[in-house]
Formats: structure tokens, C-alpha cells, sequence
């Protein structure tokens, strides 16, 4: 994987996505290999993508995804991953912390908070459905923590690969895929949105930053949050 991406266009970011995808096969079978669909813009594109990828590779296995409810999500990207998993038949896995945590959390600081309600129910669903590898939409260009994200990345806690397969995309590149191709997406984005997280640390924001819109103390924070297992 050593082409510079740098000068690509979108048709050769596609094609390089679908090497990381071949990549990732190699890696475990595709019964093993999940995609952390959060119903937001990146991670739609990237399941679109690895759908085609399987029909054309390997037709009979189903798509599968993981999404974290943590209980505070917008009720519009409830709804569109609801439509989306059903259209597409997609093998949709929610995970949830227990309420009473999810209750308690959204008190604490912002990094107890994504620990407690997506961290740590993440590796509990990782250890109990045998996940060998997970899809992430990360992007490099969207935050300074991701900009040296690999294409793939072994964890250790639990053990599996997470497989960043558009890291190399853009912002531009992800509206360009989704108007191109038709491609449904949630309406919030429509309503001044740029990216989309739990309600209490998300809002609309006129600042150039796609993410300004988030918790400036989960921002300040998100380096350390990738360490304990965030995207």
C-alpha cells in the first residue's frame, strides 16, 4: 500500500479502497468481518462500498455491521439505520450499554463517558461475536488524531484488526461519492450538520472545521480516547 494518495482522484481512492478490502480478506474469513456502520456519511459510503465489493468477490456472504447505540443518538440517524439495514440486508448488530450505566455516564467527563457507552461495549461485542476484523469510515483530513491512522491497525484488547480502508478519503470525496451515486444519506446532514455524534456533544456549527461542531473537550481528548479503543 505505498501509493501516495496525495494527487488521486476519487475513481483511484475507490480502486485503492478495494486492494485494502482484498487486503482484508486475507486477514480471516469474511464471516469474521464486520463494519462499524454509525449511520452517519463516512461509514455509509464504506458499507456501500464493501457490499459491492462482496457481491462482485464473494455473493453469498451477507453484509455484517456493528453500530453503538449508546442511547443518546439523534432520533434521524436511529431512523435511517433502521431503513438503510432492512434495504440493504445488512446483518445489523446494535450494541448497548446497560442503562444504568448509560444513565450515569453521560454525567462524567466526556473520555469516561465515550469509554463507558461506546469503548467498552465495543470490545465486549468484538470478544463475543469472534470479530477478526472491523471496517471503519475514519478519515484522516478530519481530525489531527487520525492523520497517521494506518490502513490497518492490529488491537490488542481484545485482539482483532481494524481496517481503515477510507482513511485516504476527504470530506469532498464522501459528497461527491454520495451525489454521484444517489446514495441515501441522514437528513441532519441537511439541516447544517457536518458530523454526527451522540446528541449532547453535537451541533451545527458555520466554522470551516467539518468537526467543530463536536465537544471541544472530547476533541481536545480524542487522541487519547483512539488509545482506549476509539475509532
Amino acid at each position: 500500500m505505498r501509493k501516495k494518495t496525495k494527487a488521486m482522484n476519487l475513481i483511484q481512492k475507490m480502486d485503492l479502497t478495494r486492494e485494502i478490502f482484498s487486503r482484508c480478506l486475507s486477514l480471516g474469513g469474511t464471516e469474521n468481518i464486520f463494519v462499524a456502520w454509525t449511520g452517519g456519511k463516512d461509514s455509509t459510503v464504506l458499507i456501500h462500498q464493501w457490499a459491492s465489493f462482496l457481491r462482485e468477490t464473494d455473493p453469498l456472504t451477507p453484509v455484517k455491521a456493528l453500530n453503538l447505540d449508546t442511547g443518546y443518538k439523534f432520533p434521524e440517524i436511529i431512523e435511517f439505520r433502521n431503513k438503510m439495514s432492512m434495504k440493504w440486508q445488512i446483518n445489523l448488530l446494535i450494541i448497548r450499554p446497560q442503562v444504568n450505566v448509560q444513565k450515569k455516564a453521560i454525567n462524567e467527563s466526556k473520555v469516561e463517558c465515550c469509554r463507558k457507552l461506546k469503548i467498552e461495549p465495543l470490545k465486549k461485542a468484538i470478544r463475543e461475536n469472534s470479530v477478526q476484523a472491523l471496517l471503519t469510515g475514519i478519515r484522516k483530513d478530519e481530525h489531527a488524531s487520525r492523520l497517521n491512522a494506518e490502513t490497518v491497525e492490529e488491537k490488542t484488547d481484545p485482539r482483532y484488526w481494524q481496517i481503515n480502508p477510507i482513511a485516504h478519503w476527504t470530506e469532498m470525496d464522501i459528497w461527491s461519492y454520495i451525489v454521484s451515486r444517489s446514495l441515501p444519506y441522514c437528513n441532519l446532514y441537511d439541516q447544517g450538520y457536518r458530523s454526527l455524534g451522540c446528541m449532547p456533544c453535537t451541533s451545527r456549527d458555520s466554522d470551516s472545521h467539518e468537526r467543530a461542531g463536536r465537544d471541544p473537550e472530547k476533541e481536545t481528548s480524542l487522541e487519547h480516547l483512539r488509545s482506549l479503543g476509539y475509532f
